[in-house]
């Protein structure tokens, strides 16, 4: 089983930047469907991003698309989500995890969680 530990997350004006890291341990992210799930205080966890195992295909919420890239560094064995252009609406926990294969945006389909890193977005 693969073990997700997510940093980089910070308190950032609204337009500005972060980069977040999931350092993956026990097995290789090669080996996995990986995603990024956010949780904003009184709503449901819900999609950011995806990358396969297979070929590396990229899936975005449409909220996002444009604005953030999901990354995946084998060598170090860790996954990026890079988030630019932040809006309030995106303050939320985010978290990374980790599936067998990609089965979709539902976070149920998701075995392997981090602890997940706080991102706050002011106005």
């Amino acid at each position: 089983q693969v073990q997700l530990v997510e940093s980089g997350g910070g308190l950032v004006q609204a337009g500005g930047s972060l980069r977040l890291s999931c350092a993956a341990s026990g097995r290789t992210v090669s080996s996995y469907a990986m995603a990024w799930f956010r949780q904003a205080p009184g709503k449901e966890r819900e999609f950011v991003a995806a990358i396969r195992r297979s070929d590396d295909t990229f899936y975005y919420a449409d909220s996002v698309k444009g604005r953030f890239t999901i990354s995946r560094d084998n060598a170090k064995n860790t996954v990026y989500l890079q988030m630019n252009s932040l809006k309030p609406e995106d303050t939320a926990v985010y978290y990374c995890a980790a599936a067998p294969v990609y089965s979709g945006r539902s976070y149920t389909r998701y075995e392997n969680w981090g602890q997940g890193t706080q991102v706050t977005v002011s106005s």
